[in-house]
């Protein structure tokens, strides 16, 4: 066991996702291999500790494990593959502070210390990058300081800044950049992003939307499609559908109720939409939540 899932493994008491004294950062556990199946990722920094995960995101391919990261500038639907050997799998899982991330943004153009390529990166909705010795370390020391309410309260907004602020120094780390631009195709992207997360049960008016990227429609749609691999209408209807199955799953609501929560008039299209896109019904979900 690595000394990063040493100090996750007491933190993590639960299968899934596991809170922490630390708002923003919290420990993921899975005893199990679980085979390719669709997931909502959040915009964040997952940091393996023990196992490996595989993204697919149409064509592409992204693994990572305890020898790399991943960064996810936007929340992306994507399928997701678990493979766990010898103990379970373990990750820590940042939130990303548009807030600092700008603040450090900042500070690397004033040092003239932002990388060169980074407008050829603006399309780069999530990536995969080598754990380097120093970013390791300063995982380690977040990780520790979770075991206790009071350092986590005392020093993790600090460490949570050294991460970040390592990860910006990383080969890979212009997507970051492009996203605490103002006026980058990341950064307008995820202003429409966001409204969708928060009204997802609504209709979806794409002319606003574009408009809240600072868009014509039709440059919204193509750039949409090249950052999460959807379509909006697709886009909406995996993030309700993955809305759906939570509530489902979690909080034991019934299937025309979960249904009419997510937005859909429906619920046989609902059932019929979730059993194509999940590969069981809602009523499976419905039960394995009872």
């Amino acid at each position: 066991m690595t000394p990063l899932a040493q100090a996750l493994a007491p933190l993590a008491l639960n299968e899934g996702v596991n809170k922490t004294p630390l708002p923003g950062v919290w420990i993921y556990k899975s005893s199990d291999s679980r085979p390719r199946e669709p997931l909502c990722y959040s915009q964040g920094i997952i940091i393996m500790a023990q196992g490996t995960k595989r993204v697919y995101l149409e064509e592409q391919v992204f693994e990572y494990n305890p020898d790399n990261y991943l960064v996810l500038t936007l929340p992306i639907p994507a399928e997701c593959e678990t493979v766990v050997t010898d103990g379970p799998l373990l990750s820590m899982v940042v939130d990303i502070d548009i807030g600092l991330l700008h603040q450090l943004v900042r500070l690397f153009d004033e040092h003239h210390q932002a990388p060169e390529a980074e407008r050829q990166a603006e399309g780069r909705s999530l990536y995969v990058s080598p754990m380097e010795a120093e970013l390791g370390e300063v995982a380690l020391r977040l990780a520790q300081c979770l075991a206790s309410s009071l350092t986590s309260e005392a020093l993790g907004e600090g460490l949570v800044r050294t991460l970040l602020f390592q990860l910006l120094r990383g080969p890979q780390s212009a997507p970051l950049f492009a996203l605490a631009r103002h006026n980058t195709h990341l950064s307008r992207l995820e202003r429409a992003l966001k409204h969708m997360h928060v009204h997802y049960d609504q209709a979806l008016d794409i002319d606003s939307l574009a408009g809240m990227a600072n868009m014509s429609p039709s440059t919204f749609h193509r750039n949409f499609r090249q950052m999460t691999a959807s379509s909006p209408i697709q886009y909406l209807k995996k993030l309700r559908l993955t809305r759906a199955r939570e509530l489902l799953q979690d909080r034991g609501i019934k299937v025309k109720q979960a249904a009419a929560m997510v937005g859909y008039e429906s619920p046989t299209q609902f059932s019929r939409e979730f059993k194509r896109y999940f590969g069981q019904t809602p009523q499976h979900w419905a039960t394995q939540g009872g």
